[in-house]
């Protein structure tokens, strides 16, 4: 909702309630435009969208690629979509990848680790829900910025400016981006596999990877030694995260399958 009818919204609504005069319509919906994501799964399905967006738009012309970037930490996350909104002026097409073999190595409480599924399975999703926690309030920041000048130039009678800024908070680009969250072989069975999914999504992943080693006797990728499930096993873990997406209502969620043979 635009701000100014936002504003306009709660002062309704506060004439309804004589009691809660000391709130401010502006302050509320303020706090309200810094609060655009209520929970992990209004995340994933609004960066599903933007994914499902990208992907058709690559087809379309292969130039329009995307970047997915590394990232171990939730304040890693942050500064670099505010470094890339600052220098492009922009976040699109970027995500942050969530690498299983960056997660064992930098987030076990067991300490670093080799990549074989020896951390806390828990561990990817936990990093998702931070990795959002600061892109949510890298928004708020600049939001605030912008509603302190608001109010400035509100104060200052300076209408244009003030109509200005109102355009660039209706408009405002959000720091939260796609996500691509590794899940590793499943870290089980399918039902494992489907519990472990759910938790992703719910802290706010719209596109998990998985593969097709056998769980406990996971490999890095480019190691030898690698051993795979049957076709049908790795098509029971496919649906399982599938029924993960669909269950909690991110219809667009984005599965990479990856084969190691």
């Amino acid at each position: 909702m635009p701000y100014a009818k936002d504003v306009d919204a709660i002062a309704s609504l506060l004439k309804q309630n004589p009691t809660w005069n000391a709130i401010k319509p502006e302050h509320a919906a303020r706090m309200r435009a810094q609060n655009k994501f209520k929970t992990g799964l209004d995340i994933a399905k609004f960066t599903a969208k933007i994914m499902r967006e990208d992907m058709a738009n690559y087809d379309k012309d292969t130039a329009q690629y995307t970047q997915s970037l590394g990232c171990w930490h939730g304040f890693i996350g942050q500064q670099k979509l505010l470094s890339i909104k600052k220098h492009f002026g922009t976040t699109k097409r970027r995500y942050l990848y969530l690498s299983g073999w960056m997660v064992a190595a930098l987030r076990s409480e067991f300490g670093p680790l080799p990549d074989q599924s020896m951390h806390e399975k828990t561990a990817v999703s936990g990093l998702i829900e931070e990795l959002y926690t600061f892109l949510r309030q890298a928004d708020a920041w600049e939001l605030n910025h912008l509603f302190r000048a608001l109010e400035e130039a509100q104060n200052a009678g300076d209408n244009a400016k003030a109509d200005e800024l109102i355009k660039q908070i209706d408009n405002h680009e959000t720091h939260v981006v796609p996500i691509i969250a590794d899940i590793d072989a499943g870290f089980g069975n399918a039902e494992a596999t489907y519990l472990l999914a759910k938790q992703m999504i719910e802290a706010g992943a719209c596109c998990i990877q998985i593969e097709n080693q056998v769980s406990d006797e996971k490999q890095c990728g480019h190691q030898d030694g690698k051993v795979t499930v049957p076709h049908a096993d790795f098509l029971s873990k496919i649906n399982a995260v599938r029924l993960a997406f669909l269950e909690l209502g991110v219809d667009d969620g984005v599965i990479v399958a990856r084969t190691l043979r």
